[in-house]
Order: structure tokens, then sequence, then C-alpha cells
């Protein structure tokens, strides 16, 4: 049994408040709350994070592919250098794909610590000692 137009009409829980508010009567600071609280909620709901990557690397193709005759060219391996760029040191793959780019990404990191630090200071490991000897020299001497 399908609700009909009475029933839709009705409303078990009644609104707080009424939506949309009228903005004439509220102060400038009521009026901002409100428009941050949309924006933040219309971005969470409209978020697609793959068209987004698809963007950023179109994005990135034309631009690395843009602008030949102000610099030398090298073909397409610009695009190509970029791509492979993005890909090992920028875009999150996910935890299946972040095992293939990790060790490179550390070596990188390790590289880059290495180059702007000072190397640790070696420690020196002083050798163990060995325990004092019980004074009986009668094992060895008996031989």
């Amino acid at each position: 049994m399908f609700p009909t137009g009475a029933l839709l009409a009705q409303r078990v829980y009644k609104a707080k408040k009424p939506w949309p508010p009228d903005f004439s009567l509220l102060s400038q600071k009521h009026q901002f709350r409100l428009e941050r609280r949309y924006r933040r909620r219309m971005k969470l709901k409209f978020a697609r994070p793959r068209l987004q990557k698809a963007v950023k690397l179109a994005q990135g193709g034309i631009i690395s592919c843009q602008s030949k005759d102000s610099y030398p060219s090298f073909g397409g391996q610009e695009f190509i250098y970029s791509v492979v760029f993005w890909a090992a040191f920028i875009n999150d793959w996910g935890e299946r794909g972040n095992k293939l780019v990790q060790p490179l990404r550390n070596w990188v990191s390790d590289l880059k610590k290495s180059f702007w630090s000072t190397p640790s200071r070696p420690e020196f490991i002083k050798p163990p000692r060995a325990p004092p000897s019980s004074g009986s020299t009668s094992e060895t001497s008996g031989q």
C-alpha cells in the first residue's frame, strides 16, 4: 500500500526551523554562518574524487605539453615524465596501489633527509667487559 498525497503532506516530525530561512530577517553574521554550513555540506555531498583525479591528470598533461615555442621540445616526453612523477609521488593509489610506489617514495624521502641534514654522530660501542675471575688458579694450573 502506497501512501496517499494526504499522508505525504502530513509530517510526523515537524521541522524546528523553516527552510530556507528569510535572509532579510537574519543578521549578516547569521547569514554567513548558514551560507558556510550550506557550502560545506554541498562540498561533501558533491565530492567526486575519481573525477578530480582525472581532471588533475588531464590538466597536468595539458600544461606540460603547452608553450612549445618558449623552450626546446623533447617531443611527448614531457607529458610522460609528468605522468610518471605524478603517479609516483603525488597520487594516492589506495592501500593496494601504494605498495608499489612506497619503496620509491621512501628512498626519495631518505635521500632528501640525507641531503639537507648533517650525518648523525657515530656511536662508539664498548666491548663487554669480562667478569672478574674468582681468584682460583688451580683449575688452569692443574693440567
